[in-house]
């Protein structure tokens, strides 16, 4: 898991990229009657807007949030990963309907039925946003982040170190 400030920046990078990315797809099918291979090349054109925008909402706000809130029910003596759940839970519980919300402004418009049309879409995203983010988002990113990008950073501090003893 991230311990500074870079690594956590990268880990929501990959994170926001693998949640937004589903999410599209699965509101894309939603609305087409079912799952294609265009589905997923239509979905590449909704990151332009919603990866940033997540980002920015994860990065500060609700990644800022959510562990204050764990820590209110936890402590750091508890098992992580039952400290990771937790927090996992609480961000999706935030930002699925965050991003709902944004969604339904952005392609659903501005007017009357913007509340309704707003939770309708929450109530369609949050099951899927929390099933995919336990059993396949979670897992997959940190897995990379561990396996991938970890030794990377390790990699590049050692050379920093290495070039500066020289």
């Amino acid at each position: 898991m991230p311990k500074t400030k870079f690594q956590d920046f990268i880990f929501t990078v990959l994170m926001v990229f693998v949640m937004v990315y589903a999410m599209i797809v699965y509101n894309i099918a939603g609305d087409q009657g079912g799952l294609s291979l265009q589905t997923f090349s239509a979905a590449l054109g909704e990151l332009i807007i919603m990866v940033p925008l997540a980002f920015l909402i994860e990065f500060l706000v609700v990644g800022r949030i959510a562990p204050m809130i764990a820590f209110r029910h936890m402590t750091p003596q508890d098992k992580p990963i039952f400290i990771t759940f937790f927090i996992s839970g609480v961000t999706v519980a935030f930002m699925c309907p965050i991003m709902s919300f944004f969604a339904t402004m952005l392609f659903q418009g501005v007017n009357g039925d913007l509340f309704t049309n707003w939770l309708s879409l929450t109530a369609h995203n949050l099951p899927m946003a929390f099933f995919w983010q336990f059993l396949y988002a979670g897992p997959f990113v940190r897995l990379i982040f561990q396996r991938v990008v970890m030794p990377i950073i390790h990699s590049v501090n050692a050379r920093r170190v290495d070039t500066a003893t020289e």
